[in-house]
């Protein structure tokens, strides 16, 4: 296990962040650390890897700045680079939700620590949200959660405006709203999803401090109430307790995690499509997947990169 892997997030007041862009780019590309990172001014999000002492040289640039004196990570290891190239990005928001008018940095629910989730969850009287989109809550999720269905995370206002009328998930029963738990990958969705809750009146939010990743790593999968595998945004697509690399891949085409069985349907071809998407590409566009899929397992072959490689002239 060669790489380190670094996912973090911070929402905090960057009125500067495009600023900040170009010498975090420059830092990370010194040394040798590859991904991608967002900034906005609600703060950073993002996850980067490469060797430890670069992934750590990095992480101590970011904290050298005041106002992320306090950044907190979470680490994991790779024997492949799960990045091909590094990218830093400038956004209106590091999650988009599409609601100007929620601030985490000042209204978030309340944490609760991996260890003691188990005990809120177990609790009848508690709504239990997954705040990932459909695709990811496919593969994996706490057993009892309720699915929003979402294909973005800018759907799930409208969700849960729906759900808090008369009859829904989040309705108000004798004039008192429920409790709410709510998770995701990291903690960055569910941070946001409890500000949007409380904005809406709701007073005892809670969420998973770490997010799913710090649950699989420190609860033991004997105590566990996770059930499945939960879905990363980089080249291990999916992992397991103790951040043990998952069993699914990626369709090239569409981004969506396959399983083993998925790979047996007619419909896949690797690089070019999957039962998932094999009806909304033309055969021009599977052409030009094959092609792709083709240039990719020649450089492989020659042992030379591929995807991400700078070409001269380009930025």
């Amino acid at each position: 296990m060669t790489f380190l892997t670094a996912a973090l997030y911070k929402f905090v007041e960057l009125p500067d962040f495009a600023e900040l862009q170009a010498p975090l780019l420059a830092c990370c590309e010194s040394h040798g650390v590859k991904g991608t990172l967002l900034l906005a001014s609600e703060g950073i999000n993002g996850t980067i890897a490469g060797l430890p002492e670069g992934v750590h040289a990095v992480l101590a640039y970011l904290r050298a700045d005041p106002r992320l004196a306090a950044l907190e990570h979470k680490e994991a290891w790779a024997e492949h680079l799960p990045f091909y190239r590094m990218k830093v990005r400038l956004k209106r928001e590091i999650v988009t939700m599409g609601v100007p008018e929620v601030h985490p940095a000042l209204m978030a629910g309340q944490y609760v620590r991996p260890q003691d989730w188990n005990q809120l969850i177990a609790d009848p009287n508690v709504v239990l949200i997954d705040t990932r989109n459909d695709y990811e809550v496919s593969i994996g999720t706490f057993k009892g959660a309720i699915n929003p269905a979402t294909h973005s995370f800018s759907e799930l206002p409208g969700w849960v405006e729906q759900e808090m009328a008369e009859g829904g998930k989040l309705a108000a029963t004798d004039g008192k709203k429920p409790r709410v738990a709510m998770f995701c990958t990291g903690g960055i969705r569910c941070e946001k999803s409890t500000a949007l809750m409380r904005s809406k009146g709701f007073d005892e939010v809670y969420h998973l401090e770490g997010g799913i990743l710090k649950y699989l790593e420190t609860v033991p999968q004997a105590q566990s109430s996770w059930q499945g595998e939960c879905f990363v945004f980089d080249e291990r697509v999916a992992v397991g307790h103790g951040l043990a690399a998952g069993h699914y891949t990626l369709c090239r085409s569409c981004r969506d995690p396959l399983s083993a069985q998925d790979r047996q349907s007619p419909l896949y071809e690797l690089g070019v499509s999957c039962a998932h998407c094999h009806g909304r590409t033309t055969e021009e566009q599977k052409n030009g997947y094959r092609e792709r899929q083709r240039q990719v397992e020649l450089a492989e072959a020659r042992q030379q990169a591929h995807i991400g490689v700078r070409q001269p002239g380009s930025t």
